[in-house]
């Protein structure tokens, strides 16, 4: 489960530093927490990263105009 973790929260900050517009941000090391973000919710709102803490949390990052044909 502990590898699992590694894995999910490495991509998890790969993805956000891929993606993100702000200047660049230094390298993170395994184990340490990730930045806390904001997003829109599919349900309406914003959500907030370090709402979630404590629960497991996967993130799929996906380009809206994505067309797979």
């Amino acid at each position: 489960m502990a590898l699992v973790k590694k894995a999910l929260t490495t991509s998890m900050l790969v993805a956000l530093l891929m993606l993100a517009s702000a200047p660049p941000v230094p390298a993170l090391e395994v184990g340490q927490k990730a930045p806390d973000f904001e997003l829109e919710s599919t349900k309406g709102g914003k959500l907030k990263l370090s709402s979630l803490r404590g629960k497991n949390v996967l993130i799929n990052f996906y380009r809206a105009d994505f067309d797979p044909t």
